[in-house]
């Protein structure tokens, strides 16, 4: 993986933005934090130089689906990797994650193994 790639991490539950930040801060990328879509789009609009978001799907003011919907919509943010974080994890829940725009998806608890892998996947297409 390459070093100091910066990842926005859209979620609203405390706990997952200190195990996530905390995993990708060991493994060298730099964290930026949205506590819901809403201010995520506004973080991403302000930092263009974001290689990658972790976008969890449910959250109060703007989930994830419409915010992921929104990121897509905007032609400078369509490379932009999106990987969706669900605690449902319901039959379906990945195609209608897909179709919002996601690149990819992980359901909760997150298997920190597969999500790196996916980061690199995404990360490599990227460069």
């Amino acid at each position: 993986m390459e070093k100091d790639r910066l990842i926005l991490i859209v979620d609203d539950d405390d706990r997952n933005i200190f195990a996530l930040s905390a995993v990708m801060r060991a493994k060298g990328f730099k964290i930026e934090i949205a506590h819901n879509g809403k201010i995520g789009l506004e973080t991403l609009k302000n930092n263009p130089k974001i290689d990658l978001v972790l976008m969890d799907i449910m959250m109060p003011v703007m989930d994830g689906y419409e915010t992921i919907h929104k990121i897509r919509m905007d032609q400078q943010y369509k490379h932009i990797p999106i990987i969706a974080l669900t605690a449902k994890a319901m039959k379906g829940d990945e195609e209608k994650c897909m179709k919002a725009g996601a690149t990819s998806y992980c359901s909760k608890p997150v298997d920190i193994d597969e999500l790196l892998e996916k980061i690199d996947n995404c990360l490599l297409k990227t460069l």
